[in-house]
């Protein structure tokens, strides 16, 4: 039987928070727990942007019981007004006795201010349990708060030897039923999916969230340097979720017009013959689109990769050798001379659905750097 401890208390408040991944918009995902004589009395998740916090969901549930409790906490509580009031006031008002916290908040601006709070008024405040884990859950918020661009995550799956259709194009399915129930759990926990256009126009995708029980549908997004995403495209038609385009200067003016008619919101990124991908993350940061999930073909991935805006990889392979000279790849990209200048994966792990499997990792690139970035396809 497992020990009973402050480490219990604090995973089963990082469960409460991943469950809620995708639905707090670039706010970050966080679960409180607090706990009185032993005795578990107060749970909450933020659920919402603009809603109350996961601390006050636990407080209200706790009652007059959050009076000398311990609170567990995955980010440090806020100590100032934005769309809600700080919550480390509310702590201090309840009376509770103890705050355990995971990680604190990553915005310079705030980071240890909530901690301070708490200690001033005599709250006793312990940080670091579990910050590893703490911070893994809300990687996109981190990156999103420090530069104000997207966390982007490439998902591309392949064939053994890398094909992403066979010679004619086909590419129905490559992956099994699993993996792909595992990709739209990733749609559902991304606030935008990424194309480009050459994916609109072979598959007419789309790119909504299909699951056994309703899911959250991304913002889609069209890199469409000329944009040519045809006027009937699915991107489009179907209501479910916005659909960003991102063209150049260059692209039709009549045609913009057009596409924005139907819907769409069009951001000129760059006035070359390709979308300026450095402008494309910054604009969409701008527009508080703190994650997006990069699902493109071989040449958009290849791409992004080059410029360094990959910050995870989703690497989904089926047992399946297709061969084809003319066959696309997953990533296309003008490559490296040298092996040792190579883009290498750390904090690999590895995942199994069922016969297919996925190799997830954090590209490291020979001159990282927040503005490393570069253009599109």
């Amino acid at each position: 039987m497992q020990a009973i401890n402050d480490e219990t208390y604090m995973r089963l408040a990082l469960q409460m928070a991943e469950q809620v991944q995708g639905q707090t918009g670039i706010n970050p995902a966080v679960g409180c727990v607090i706990v009185k004589d032993g005795r578990i009395v107060g749970l909450g998740a933020h659920l919402k942007r603009g809603e109350p916090h996961a601390e006050v969901h636990a407080l209200n549930m706790a009652g007059a019981h959050a009076a000398g409790s311990t609170v567990y906490v995955t980010l440090e509580p806020c100590s100032h007004y934005g769309l809600t009031p700080p919550c480390s006031d509310r702590l201090i008002a309840e009376k509770v006795r103890r705050v355990v916290i995971a990680a604190v908040d990553p915005n310079p601006r705030v980071s240890g201010s909530g901690v301070r709070r708490l200690r001033e008024n005599g709250l006793e405040v312990e940080t670091g349990l579990l910050e590893k884990e703490a911070d893994a859950l809300n990687e996109a918020f981190r990156k999103h708060i420090l530069t104000g661009l997207p966390f982007v995550s490439m998902k591309t799956a392949s064939t053994l030897d890398g094909r992403i259709a066979s010679r004619t194009g086909d590419s129905r399915w490559i992956t099994n039923e699993s993996a792909r129930e595992f990709v739209h759990v990733l749609r559902h926990k991304h606030q935008a999916v990424m194309v480009g256009v050459n994916t609109v126009l072979a598959d007419n995708p789309k790119l909504t969230t299909r699951l056994s029980v309703p899911g959250l549908n991304p913002i889609r997004i069209v890199a469409d340097s000329r944009l040519q995403t045809p006027e009937t495209a699915e991107v489009l038609a179907d209501p479910q979720a916005k659909t960003i385009l991102l063209a150049t200067a260059a692209a039709p003016e009549d045609k913009r017009r057009r596409l924005e008619e139907l819907g769409a919101e069009v951001l000129v990124c760059g006035d070359g013959e390709k979308v300026d991908l450095r402008a494309a993350m910054r604009l969409l940061g701008q527009k508080e689109i703190g994650s997006i999930l990069l699902e493109g073909g071989g040449r958009l991935n290849g791409a992004m990769l080059e410029a360094g805006l990959v910050d995870k990889v989703y690497l989904f392979f089926a047992p399946k050798i297709i061969g084809g000279f003319a066959a696309p790849s997953n990533i296309a990209f003008s490559g490296f001379e040298r092996m040792a200048d190579a883009i290498r994966l750390e904090e690999v792990r590895y995942e199994q659905f069922g016969d297919n499997f996925c190799v997830i990792g954090r590209p490291r690139y020979a001159d990282a750097g927040d503005e490393d970035y570069g253009e599109e396809e």
